[in-house]
């Protein structure tokens, strides 16, 4: 398979790695950047250059880049691509990118068009920290567009060769809804809890709770800053729930309610054995 990716960071180029490493077809890339480029060859996560005249070879356009810049990548390389050709987004929201593949597969009928998330990353970024086998084991979100069954099916054999455990399909409204929960507000959750005047005095004290509860403190703040932005309305949703939910433990705190306390902390954990049961059925 002929693979482009466009977006070399952390997840474009580890698509590229991981493509190379198990030897299931040739990567196109490209990145706007330069030294990434230079990168890119030095870290073998393209085998050649991304361009408009070998767009026309590929079987798989993969768009890695921030969700505002889709639109414009995806306008360059669409008048290239081949009849039958798959686009597919690494995007981390999908109602914005969706609604533009939809108005883009209206003009480019004969390409199939996909919204795509893999559930996997690093608390760090850059082609730098990309790993071969940073997708093993990790869930991949579709979101079709405008793609046949067979089509589906295709891309869904390709991604799990690549590692993933399972394909999970959804719609643009659900995945944004989920995504606020379990990606974003843990981002805007950790980075808030690491900026109390204790997390200076934290050295010798702390253990796994904390490293757990912080590692995604550490985040692009230009990237993250768009994809909340983008998503506010399901990510203020989620705030302002677990905004409500902290007050519960704060107010059994001050009033020294220690049953009261019990009750929530016992009600959180009986949340979280019920979730874990589900998922293991």
């Amino acid at each position: 398979m002929k693979v482009g990716i466009v977006g070399l960071g952390l997840m474009g180029a580890s698509l590229g790695k991981a493509i190379r490493a198990k030897e299931l077809g040739t990567v196109f890339g490209t990145d706007l950047s330069e030294d990434v480029m230079l990168k890119a060859n030095l870290v073998g996560a393209i085998d050649c250059v991304l361009d408009t005249e070998n767009a026309q070879e590929l079987d798989v356009l993969v768009v890695s880049v921030y969700p505002r810049n889709f639109g414009e990548v995806a306008k360059k390389y669409l008048p290239y691509l081949r009849s039958g050709a798959t686009v597919i987004d690494f995007c981390g929201i999908k109602r914005e990118v969706c609604e533009e593949m939809k108005r883009l597969s209206e003009q480019y009928e004969e390409i199939n068009f996909i919204g795509g998330h893999p559930m996997a990353g690093r608390e760090f970024s850059g082609i730098e920290r990309s790993l071969a086998t940073l997708f093993e084991k990790a869930s991949m979100i579709f979101v079709p567009v405008r793609a046949d069954i067979f089509c589906e099916q295709k891309m869904k054999e390709f991604f799990l060769s690549l590692g993933f455990a399972e394909v999970v399909f959804s719609t643009p409204e659900i995945h944004d809804a989920i995504i606020a929960f379990t990606s974003q507000l843990c981002h805007i959750v950790s980075n808030a809890f690491i900026k109390s005047p204790t997390a200076l005095q934290h050295h010798g004290f702390s253990a796994g709770s904390y490293r757990d509860l912080t590692r995604v403190a550490r985040l692009s703040p230009e990237m993250w800053s768009q994809l909340m932005m983008d998503n506010r309305d399901k990510l203020s949703f989620e705030l302002k729930t677990l905004i409500s939910n902290l007050k519960k433990y704060s107010d059994a705190l001050d009033s020294g309610d220690e049953e009261e306390l019990k009750r929530l902390l016992a009600e959180g954990n009986e949340r979280k054995l019920t979730i874990d049961a589900r998922k293991k059925k």
